[in-house]
This record gives C-alpha cells, sequence and structure tokens, in this order.
C-alpha cells in the first residue's frame, strides 16, 4: 500500500509503515501552510487573501489516484480557513477509490493555547490505541509553552460530513479528549 501521512515526520510512523512493506509518503502540510509568503496584501478594508493555488501547487501535488491511506490526524482544525476544502479535494484527487482516510476533529474548542500534537503510532504500546501524542511547542522561552499551530476552528459533524462529501463514506467514532475519530473512504 501506499501511505501519506500529513503530519510533522515521525520516525515511529515511517517505521511501522516501511516494516510492514508499506510505501510512506510524509508532507508536513501544516507548516507549508504557514508560509508567510502565502499570505496576499489586501486592501485596507478587506482581510488578507490567501495564495490558495501557489499552496497547491507547492503542497499536496501528487499524481492522482496513487494513495491507498491518508493519515489527516487533526490537521483540518488547524488549517488556515481558505485551505481546508482545497486539501480535501486535493485528497480526493490523490486518494485511489477504496482508499481509506483517517482524520481526527476535535468536539470542543480548547482556547488558543490548546496543544498540538505530533502523532507516533507505537504497535508495541500496551496502550489500548498504540498512538503516543507528543505536544510540539513554538520555539523559543522555555518557561511560555505556546503550541506551534493555533486552532482554527471547532467543526460539528455536519461540517465534517460536507467536507467529505464527494467520498463514498464517513463513520464517526468518538475518543476520548474530546476528539472525534472519522473514518473516510474514497
Amino acid at each position: 500500500m501506499r501511505i501519506l501521512d500529513l503530519g510533522p515526520t515521525s520516525a515511529a510512523n515511517i517505521t511501522y509503515f516501511t516494516g510492514l512493506g508499506h510505501k510512506y509518503h510524509n508532507e508536513d502540510v501544516l507548516s507549508g501552510a504557514n508560509d508567510p509568503a502565502l499570505v496576499l496584501p489586501a486592501a485596507a478594508d478587506e482581510p488578507a487573501a490567501f495564495d490558495v493555488d501557489r499552496f497547491l501547487r507547492d503542497n499536496l501535488n501528487q499524481d492522482a489516484g496513487i494513495f491507498d491511506a491518508v493519515l489527516l490526524w487533526d490537521m483540518a482544525d488547524y488549517l488556515p480557513e481558505p485551505l481546508v476544502k482545497s486539501v480535501v479535494a486535493r485528497l480526493h484527487k490523490t486518494m485511489k477509490p477504496g482508499g481509506a482516510l483517517l482524520g481526527f476533529f476535535h468536539t470542543k474548542d480548547a482556547g488558543p493555547n490548546a496543544p498540538y500534537f505530533r502523532y507516533h503510532i507505537d504497535a508495541a504500546s500496551k496502550a489500548r490505541d498504540g498512538l503516543l501524542l507528543q505536544p510540539v511547542w513554538k520555539p523559543g522561552d522555555s518557561k511560555q509553552k505556546l503550541p506551534m499551530f493555533r486552532l482554527q476552528r471547532v467543526f460539528a459533524n455536519r461540517h465534517v460530513e460536507n467536507l467529505f462529501k464527494d467520498f463514498a463514506s464517513i463513520k464517526f467514532f468518538l475518543a476520548r479528549d474530546n476528539v472525534r475519530e472519522v473514518l473516510v473512504i474514497r
């Protein structure tokens, strides 16, 4: 299988999937989405625009229909608003029919200092889910822990369904820590 991981690089994830004989691709989409060069100047009375076309040229530019699975993690909750629908549409294009996407969505707003996590698959873990979460903080003062990325929104179930409307099926599972796990089939 060919797997696309959209979170920050994780040696544990690379080892896990390649150890199973799968082809593993990683693209830290949030880092790409927070490039200041993507923010276009706007008129004084309008909010800044976002160069979605440039983002898609520089990120997620794989061929159509090549991925069997995508690990979206909770990236959609942290993406700038103008990118969310375009990224989901691009994922639809790059996935094979019948391919699976795993996404996590927050169920409540934890505020601007909600931690942002790097997800590590831990197959040897005694934990029930085998998933380790590592907080990722902005570099700087160690006393002031600010998340690397800010939670942008909390999607209601209906919004998540609308995001994945072009996919074949979607299933919701309530997870712990105010997160929903969503399994989407292309």
